[in-house]
Formats: structure tokens, C-alpha cells, sequence
């Protein structure tokens, strides 16, 4: 077991009455729970919480007038992930695969798996299947793709950063979760907090699901899978935006920070894959 902690702070600058819901707690699974939390948001106003979907993620709701408003979120975490060594993770025949699980297969706003099938298969059919082909796509992603901040947008989608090969932890997601998809293994975006991502940040990693459930993969390499706390869990990042905003209001600073006091290994880099959903 791994106990994180980790926090954010969000302020905003609110001109108009706007409705919230932000996605920044970290979601309860089998293999992740939260010890402790607590939420702060000034001025004063009313909030509820609210089921996101099916795998644990869990929303702030709330409506504000014009004011400047900051929400801050702490919590202590307890990871107890599923570990498994690679060589028994295959690919699941697709008549196998739960009905949940299908929708993850299916081409998405920022994942266009169905206009990049030939790419895939000419880049990876010679690779064995399972966990190593996975393991293969996210190796290539993060050989073929720079991370560079700034040189991406809230548009770009897995096939615009495949020709301009720059991107950052969303667009290495999106790009691998593409490529899986188009080799008919289910895929799908998390986003969370990571330990010892330099800067700190809301990270996006993914999932592949391998023999009967869902296993973590990050194409970045910049924070140990080991280390990984899920916030919310979607197709692509449109299902998991931090903020869902309708009306107006700009946000003037953001802080995140994801630490243990305990080593966090390399588990799943190279090692035994892991699983906290």
C-alpha cells in the first residue's frame, strides 16, 4: 500500500452568474481509496456533490455569482493496486470483452481510431499481442512525440499531433489510446494527480484493458504508474475536464501538488503492470 497525499487550488475570476462542476477529487475504486479529504471554497456558497459516471469519479456542483472564486481540494490517498506480471496479460477476442468495456473501442472527439487503423497495424502487427503491444504503443509515443507545452490546444486531436509530432500528457494519451483502439484493444483516458511530476499538475494517463480489467499506462514517463491517483475516468479528456464552466468566468492561477512520504517504485515502467481501478 502507497499512501499519497495531494491538493489543488483553483481561482477564478467570475463576471457573470456561472455554473461549476469540477472534477478535481480523487475517485474511489477497489484499489484506491480516500482516507481523508476536505474541501474549501471562498466566498461562502453552496455545493453538492454528484456521481460523474459508473467508475467512481465524483463532481463539485456549485453556482456563483460575480466574485472571485477559489476552491481548494486536500486528500490523503491509500493505493492498494492490482499487480500482474505482463507476460499474462493478452488481448481479449472482442466477442470476450464485457459490454461495459466495448464503448472503449469506439472512435472519440480526440481519438479518431477509425481513420488511423492502417498506420497502427503497419506500426505494430509484428509486435506480440497483450501487454506488450501496449507497452509498445506507449514506448513509440513517447519516442515519436515531444513533449512541449504550448505547441497544443483544447482542439488538437491524436491525429493532429501525429503530423506535427509535439504535444503534452493529454496528447500522449489521446495519441496512444488512438492507437490501441485501431488495433482493437480497448482504451480509455484518465486523468488524476502523479507523484513527482515536475512541474505538478492535473496529469493525463490511460488505461488499456488486458485479460479482465484495466491496467495503467502513462506514454510520458514523467511520474511512476505506481504513483498515479485517479480523478475521472472517460472516452477521451472531454469527459474529464478539471472545470466544466457555462457562463463566465477566467481562471486567473491554478496549483497542484501529489507527494508521498513513502518511495514510490517504477512499477509499471519496464516492471509488473499496474491496476487501481
Amino acid at each position: 500500500m502507497t499512501q499519497v497525499h495531494v491538493a489543488s487550488e483553483l481561482l477564478y475570476r467570475v463576471t457573470a452568474p456561472t455554473s461549476f462542476i469540477f472534477n478535481i477529487a480523487s475517485a474511489t475504486t477497489d484499489c484506491q481509496t480516500v482516507d481523508e479529504e476536505s474541501l474549501s471554497i471562498s466566498p461562502q456558497i453552496g455545493y453538492s456533490w454528484c456521481e460523474l459516471n459508473d467508475y467512481g469519479s465524483r463532481g463539485i456542483r456549485l453556482n456563483v455569482q460575480p466574485c472571485d472564486l477559489r476552491v481548494a481540494y486536500t486528500a490523503k490517498i491509500s493505493l492498494l493496486p492490482e499487480v500482474a506480471p505482463p507476460k499474462v496479460l493478452d488481448e481479449v477476442d472482442h466477442p470476450e470483452l464485457p459490454v461495459d468495456v466495448l464503448p472503449f473501442l469506439n472512435p472519440s472527439r480526440y481519438c479518431e481510431s477509425d481513420q488511423l487503423g492502417q498506420f497502427a497495424w503497419r506500426e505494430f502487427s509484428g509486435v506480440p499481442s497483450g501487454h506488450t503491444r501496449v507497452q509498445a504503443v506507449a514506448d513509440w509515443v513517447n519516442k515519436n512525440i515531444s513533449y512541449i507545452s504550448g505547441t497544443t490546444d483544447v482542439s488538437s486531436s491524436a491525429r493532429d499531433v501525429l503530423i506535427q509530432r509535439t504535444g503534452v500528457c493529454r496528447d500522449f494519451a489521446h495519441v496512444s489510446i488512438t492507437l490501441c483502439r485501431a488495433l482493437g484493444i480497448p482504451a480509455r483516458y484518465v486523468s488524476g494527480y502523479a507523484v513527482g511530476l515536475e512541474p505538478p499538475d492535473f496529469h493525463g494517463f490511460f488505461e488499456a484493458y488486458l485479460h479482465d480489467r484495466w491496467y495503467l499506462f502513462d506514454a510520458t514517463y514523467m511520474a511512476p504508474v505506481s504513483g498515479l491517483v485517479r480523478i475521472g475516468v472517460g472516452r477521451d479528456a472531454a469527459d474529464t475536464s478539471f472545470a466544466t464552466i457555462v457562463g463566465q468566468a477566467q481562471l486567473l492561477s491554478m496549483s497542484v501538488d501529489a507527494h508521498s512520504n513513502q518511495t514510490v517504485d517504477q512499477t509499471g515502467q519496464g516492471g509488473n503492470a499496474v491496476s487501481t481501478a
